[in-house]
């Protein structure tokens, strides 16, 4: 049997997997150099709202196959970030304002009306991996979360730059999870730091990551198809 990794060694191979996540996406570096048309910053939104409010029915699944009461007592922050709590409104509140703010109005946002097929696909296999697997595996699936603080700080950076028609009030969900996404990978990469320590949990907890890297990027091949650039559409229209 193979020797199990050190922890820093295992560290390092999970965050190595952030070469397949989605800020490499061809779609997600053309909305960061300001490539997008405003036709497809909406798509990408509407599309992207469906994950938003999977996530805390993927960590209230999470939750009800955890028997130990003191991570769920820490993950359930999880959900209270989204769905909101007290005078927090969340964060699927604000991802509603962020349509708004790029013109999508918030009954069309929450009909779901927009969201293609092949998101819906994906994200709905995330919840059900949630539901059908150990909770520790979906604690490691979480780790995409190593990565999303840069995507985040881009979209900070670069969107009042390159589409100076959207609300800047509209990009608090990004600011929030600045921290957010750094206090729940703290403790995500403990637990799974802690429970995969043989070889083969390790080469499990890799395929995992790869498999939630996987979600998110099916999702914008899916968005990149419905919302392709209108220039090339028009050319296939032409060559029909």
């Amino acid at each position: 049997m193979s020797t199990p990794l050190g922890r820093d060694e295992f560290e390092a191979s999970l965050r190595a997997q952030g070469a397949g996540y989605h800020i490499h996406h061809p779609f997600n570096v053309r909305m960061n150099n300001g490539l997008l048309t405003p036709r497809q910053i909406r798509g990408w939104v509407a599309n992207r709202f469906y994950y938003q409010i999977s996530i805390p029915i993927k960590d209230a699944a999470m939750l009800s196959n955890c028997p130990d009461r003191s991570v769920r007592r820490e993950w359930i922050q999880r959900i209270l970030d989204h769905d909101g709590h007290g005078q927090d409104a969340g964060g699927i509140e604000a991802w509603i304002q962020l349509g708004e703010a790029v013109g999508i109005a918030r009954a069309e946002m929450t009909s779901l009306q927009n969201v293609v097929p092949g998101v819906r696909f994906a994200v709905d296999a995330y919840v059900n991996f949630a539901r059908t697997h150990p909770w520790q595996e979906t604690v490691c699936a979480s780790l995409t979360e190593l990565f999303a603080p840069k995507i985040h700080e881009q979209r900070l950076a670069n969107w009042p730059q390159h589409y100076p028609w959207i609300d800047p009030k509209g990009l608090a969900y990004f600011r929030n999870r600045l921290s957010e996404a750094r206090r729940d990978v703290a403790h995500g990469l403990a637990l799974t730091l802690d429970y995969f320590n043989t070889r083969p949990l390790q080469e499990r907890a890799l395929q995992i990551l790869r498999f939630k890297l996987d979600v998110l990027w099916n999702m914008l091949d899916a968005i990149q198809i419905a919302y392709p650039d209108e220039a090339r559409s028009a050319v296939e229209v032409q060559h029909g």
